[in-house]
């Protein structure tokens, strides 16, 4: 896997939190966050009808089935019927983050 330095400027708060974590540990936290974050904007981006559902789920690279498990999260209703999510949820599906 090609790998790439990156400097970054961070709050002295979190640089001592972060100070004794190995790298394998910061990769795994960097990568939990960026897909968080792309989840939590495509959601903000259907709420506000700017782009369907599906396109959502896209652009986060989740499937529909586990992006509806975060939007019933948050109390948002996707669309998808009671009987889907709970088939989703009886499978072990939704699994949040």
């Amino acid at each position: 896997m090609a790998t790439e330095i990156l400097t970054l400027n961070i709050p002295n708060s979190l640089a001592q939190e972060l100070k004794s974590a190995n790298q394998e540990f910061l990769i795994e936290v960097l990568k939990h966050g960026v897909r968080a974050l792309k989840i939590e904007r495509v959601l903000e981006q259907y709420a506000r009808g700017g782009i369907s559902f599906g396109a959502s789920a896209h652009q986060a690279g989740v499937s529909q089935s586990e992006l509806a498990c975060y939007a019933y999260a948050r109390g948002m209703e996707p669309p998808f019927s009671a009987e889907t999510l709970a088939e989703e949820l009886s499978e072990g599906q939704c699994q949040l983050y």
